[in-house]
């Protein structure tokens, strides 16, 4: 599976912060239950690994890793079964790594030059990242013109009200967002309301 073909499966990719791997199966279960498939667990905690290989072991779901930074953090993620990895920036060297890893990269951009150095690579699928603080989706919209073979998953400061905004441009494919998962209804083991809330970001089409 490529990334766009993972970027097509629903128009929000919950992005994770997991502190205890004993919430990743729950998680996930509830998440795909609501229509969410593709999981990004960021590697900003010390059980991110291990959550995300928890993860796997659900049905329906598709877990990877998140804040991917160097080759060091790819050959973790993908030893520990991650199916694809997403990055905050792009470098040469991590665009190789993930390819001879063959591990599927969504790495992230800010500006034209960014888009350029990683269409150069051979990536034509790209996160929009930091999304709001970068221009939002009038700076999509603008990249649209140069970067027509371009897709963006815009990150950041995205939520319920403002991702259909993102969705509706024809150079998005789809957001990752933090809201569809609230720390607080993961620590107080909500899921039935995660579902809720996840139901609601698989409908949120621009």
């Amino acid at each position: 599976m490529n990334v766009k073909s993972l970027m097509q499966l629903a128009p929000v990719i919950p992005v994770l912060v997991i502190e205890d791997p004993k919430q990743a199966a729950p998680l996930a279960k509830a998440l795909v239950a609501g229509g969410l498939r593709v999981l990004e667990v960021t590697l900003r905690t010390p059980a991110a690994l291990e959550a995300m290989q928890a993860m796997t072991s659900v049905e329906g779901a598709i877990a990877g890793v998140g804040t991917a930074l160097d080759a060091n953090d790819l050959s973790r993620a993908k030893e520990a079964g991650a199916q694809f990895a997403v990055s905050p920036g792009f470098t040469e060297t991590l665009g190789a790594a993930a390819k001879d890893l063959a591990l599927p990269l969504l790495p992230g951009v800010m500006t034209s030059a960014d888009i350029m150095r990683a269409r150069a690579a051979g990536y034509t699928e790209l996160k929009f990242f930091p999304a709001v603080q970068a221009g939002g989706s009038a700076m999509l919209k603008a990249f649209g013109g140069p970067f027509h073979d371009i897709a963006f998953c815009p990150t950041g400061g995205i939520n319920a009200k403002s991702a259909p905004d993102y969705l509706a441009l024809k150079n998005v494919l789809c957001v990752g967002g933090s809201w569809v998962a609230p720390g607080n209804l993961v620590n107080e083991g909500n899921w039935e309301e995660i579902t809720r809330i996840a139901k609601a970001a698989a409908l949120s089409v621009g």
